[in-house]
């Protein structure tokens, strides 16, 4: 029987029943890792609610907390010394971030250094991968993006992140804990039901026979990354983190397709593959948004070559492995 390098490890995901953190819980409590999962909120239509109610996780524990609270962090990793943390948690809507930043800069800023902290104090033998995102680039005109672009963000989600990017490299370098940070393009798959994003809004819209809303001009070019391959990045860096292989600790990896598409072809390419096309998307802009990077993705090239990872689907098979989840959790009513 194969070696299985995640059975009995102590797991910690903060955000836990976030989209992509409730695809990472549900993975490594199926490799058998005990997993805490703190969150913020009550559980509620989160992927990890939907897995909740289909079977029972005995090595599952949720506590109801605030990562901004650095006394309840310290106690959580002091008493439970993690071997690894995936440090997930974050305020992830950027219209929230741009009406009021102040709650976002709380939770993505402050929440990542309790995190470091708790950890140097208390655990420090953790290993922790934290999220950042392709967002903390900001804009450049040399695509697409490597690691070693500068982190340029100028709007508040964007920073909030490209702080968490800095003060968790920071944590690593200084203090000499083993911290990795991912940056990952516009993730997709089961589960997501945040509908501002455009491919949980398209699908809905197809659903339900209506033609599908593009907030642009149709041509913002971006990276879409199923949330399996996400997944198994996260899983890759951790354990090459916890391995202490070369060149990983301290580092920042791209994830991500490599393949960009314009919001007017995957549109398109949504409806065709439901067989929909009837349904053409009304375009509500002429030009530019305003705020809006026009053109961003991302070079995987050195998780490849150092991590050994690479993305399974294509854009299209990634959507038809989402678009049916939705169709059945609206006939279900779930959603």
């Amino acid at each position: 029987m194969k070696n299985n390098f995640w059975k009995g490890k102590k797991i910690i995901i903060t955000g836990a029943n976030g989209f992509l953190a409730s695809h990472l819980t549900i993975r490594l409590l199926e490799l058998s890792a005990k997993v805490t999962g703190i969150i913020k909120e009550t559980i509620l239509d989160s992927f990890l609610s939907f897995k909740l109610k289909e079977g029972v996780y005995p090595d599952l524990t949720i506590i109801k907390n605030d990562i901004t609270n650095y006394t309840l962090m310290g106690r959580i990793f002091s008493s439970s010394k993690p071997d690894i943390c995936f440090h997930l948690a974050a305020q992830a809507i950027v219209g929230h971030a741009n009406k009021s930043p102040i709650p976002t800069f709380k939770t993505n800023i402050e929440g990542t250094w309790n995190i470091l902290e708790a950890i140097r104090e208390f655990s420090p033998r953790t290993v922790c991968v934290v999220a950042s995102s392709d967002k903390a680039y900001g804009e450049h005109k040399r695509l697409p993006y490597s690691e070693g672009a500068a982190l340029q963000a100028l709007h508040p989600y964007d920073a909030s992140k490209a702080c968490t990017d800095i003060l968790a490299r920071t944590y690593a370098y200084t203090y000499s804990l083993s911290v990795a940070v991912s940056r990952c393009g516009n993730i997709y798959g089961a589960g997501d039901i945040n509908f501002s994003r455009i491919i949980p809004d398209t699908v809905k819209a197809i659903i339900f026979n209506k033609k599908p809303v593009i907030r642009s001009d149709g041509t913002p070019l971006r990276d879409y990354i199923h949330v399996d391959d996400v997944v198994s990045a996260y899983l890759c860096l951790a354990k090459a983190l916890y391995l202490g292989r070369r060149n990983v600790n301290g580092e920042a990896f791209n994830f991500g397709t490599g393949k960009p598409i314009s919001v007017l072809r995957l549109v398109r390419l949504m409806l065709r593959i439901s067989g929909r096309l009837d349904l053409q998307p009304r375009i509500m802009l002429k030009g530019k948004i305003k705020g809006e990077i026009d053109k961003q993705y991302l070079s995987s090239k050195k998780a490849n070559k150092i991590l050994k990872w690479k993305p399974q689907y294509t854009l299209e098979e990634g959507l038809r492995r989402t678009i049916p989840w939705y169709k059945e959790a609206f006939k279900a009513q779930t959603l």
